[in-house]
């Protein structure tokens, strides 16, 4: 029996489900006669555009379409297994042939941005001066790694992803004609697994439609099979990240561990739960989930994207210690004498009128200034550092205060070591702050401008600059005490 994606693949233009902006402008130019000799189907995987190709060059040369049947003058071609220029080479001789049954030969190269360089380069030629009688339909799911020549040399038609609310209309006349018996959440979830790929989203059908003859299909079943969390747990894990529940997430991680249910489903179902909120704090988390599928050790990664290292810093307040200001101090009066009070001689000026007594100012030799020696290039160089202006407040309530004061002065002052430094974590235990700048060379950035650094900091404030990333402190000493901890192992014994 053929699966059901293949029984219910459509046969005709006008059967083809959610794809209007490319099917109506195709019959249009088929009733008009306007046929292109080249064509570029662009969209994700599962969306039907080889279907569409077929289904084109059936009509073109007015074939019947039937999903086994072979024409000799359409010719399909999967360039992921043919890249080499050789096989265009061979693709152009075979091309000049005139067609055998139908009025065009038809070339159908699948994934057609698989091809080598220089067989887009063969390739283009053909597309320049095609033979009249020769037309190429060529399918892609990654547009960028199409040479633009090729690309302008061809009518590029856009597919698009199912609506899930097309979707689901379309499965359930499925599910009618297969007589399958399915709640409609069941059917949601398999839309929402299949990502709106009809192929996807009928595979998965194919698969829960096994269990229908002993019962009607529930969400619950659908869950179970597919190795899907439920959307509690998922509500759970944002929950307890909102509140950093350490122990929750630990709980709720193993439990799904437990269950077989891979970490990069869980993680897919977060980011789209946070997308469909919308929540600017949970925002933050998109950018480590969307690499939980490529990780390594996948688990541990979900595990440490759900533990926020800042707000666990928040949630154990260090108190930094404020400058005192210094006493202001009045000057002692000094206690005066006879012999210090000297009353100036007047000196008297005789006119013919009577003026004024006046007394002449003293006037005081200024000291000539003492000219210094050149200081070298170095002691000049932290000078300047030294002399670049200091901040307002030097006097911080918490860590982020002081942390946002440091970052502003250097932007201000050192903008050369700005990105470094806003790349860099850091952590303040009393009056230490170590800041981590992932690795030497920003260290060595960072370790050069270390005065401007520390301009921005009270006195008291001692800072160290490493070339670690606090990942690899804090985090992961988090990570052994929800794994359960362990013990030191000394290299030496």
């Amino acid at each position: 029996m053929k699966a059901l994606y293949r029984r219910y693949r459509p046969k005709k233009l006008d059967e083809v489900v959610a794809q209007p902006q490319v099917t109506k402008p195709l019959i249009s130019s088929l009733k008009s006669g306007k046929i292109g000799h080249a064509y570029l189907f662009v969209g994700p995987r599962g969306c039907g555009k080889t279907s569409v190709a077929r289904i084109l060059a059936h009509e073109i040369n007015q074939f019947d379409y039937e999903l086994e049947d072979s024409y000799l003058d359409i010719i399909e071609i999967d360039a992921a297994s043919n890249t080499s220029v050789e096989n265009i080479r061979d693709l152009r001789e075979r091309a000049i042939v005139a067609p055998v049954e139908g009025k065009h030969k038809i070339y159908i190269i699948d994934e057609v941005h698989m091809l080598s360089k220089s067989a887009f380069n063969a390739l283009l030629k053909t597309l320049e001066e095609p033979p009249e009688h020769v037309i190429f339909i060529l399918a892609t799911t990654e547009l960028q790694k199409v040479p633009a020549t090729i690309v302008s040399r061809c009518q590029k038609y856009q597919f698009k992803l199912a609506d899930p609310s097309e979707m689901l209309e379309y499965i359930k006349k499925i599910c009618k004609a297969e007589k399958i018996n399915i709640e409609d959440e069941a059917l949601k979830v398999i839309i929402s697994r299949g990502g709106g790929s009809f192929r996807d989203t009928l595979s998965l059908l194919d698969q829960i439609s096994t269990i229908s003859e002993a019962k009607k299909i529930t969400e619950d079943n659908v869950r179970e099979i597919l190795g899907l969390p439920s959307e509690q747990i998922i509500q759970n894990l944002i929950t307890a990240y909102r509140a950093q529940d350490l122990k929750t997430i630990k709980d709720e991680c193993f439990k799904l561990r437990e269950n077989n249910i891979e970490p990069k489903y869980i993680a897919e179902l977060l980011i789209t739960t946070i997308i469909e909120t919308m929540d600017v704090q949970l925002l933050p988390l998109i950018e480590p989930l969307s690499t939980v599928s490529g990780s390594p050790f996948p688990e541990i990664k979900l595990l440490t994207s759900l533990i926020n290292t800042q707000a666990l810093a928040i949630q154990q307040p260090v108190v930094v210690p404020k400058i005192a200001a210094a006493p202001v101090t009045e000057p002692k009066p000094v206690a005066k004498t006879k012999e210090s009070i000297k009353t100036p001689e007047p000196t008297s000026l005789h006119t013919e009128e009577k003026t004024q007594t006046t007394v002449a100012p003293t006037e005081i030799p200024k000291p000539e200034p003492k000219q210094e020696a050149p200081e070298p290039a170095e002691k000049e160089a932290k000078k300047e550092e030294e002399s670049a202006t200091p901040p307002v407040n030097t006097s911080f309530s918490n860590p982020e205060e002081l942390w946002q004061n440091i970052l502003n002065h250097v932007a201000k002052n050192a903008p050369t070591i700005n990105k470094p430094l806003s790349d860099s974590e850091y952590k303040l235990e009393g009056t230490h702050l170590t800041i981590y700048a992932n690795g030497g060379f920003h260290k060595k950035q960072l370790d050069g401008k270390l005065a401007i650094i520390s301009a921005a900091c009270p006195p008291e404030i001692d800072i160290e600059i490493s070339a670690d990333s606090l990942r690899s402190d804090d985090t992961m000493a988090n990570i052994a005490e929800l794994m359960g901890g362990g013990q030191e192992i000394s290299i030496e014994e």
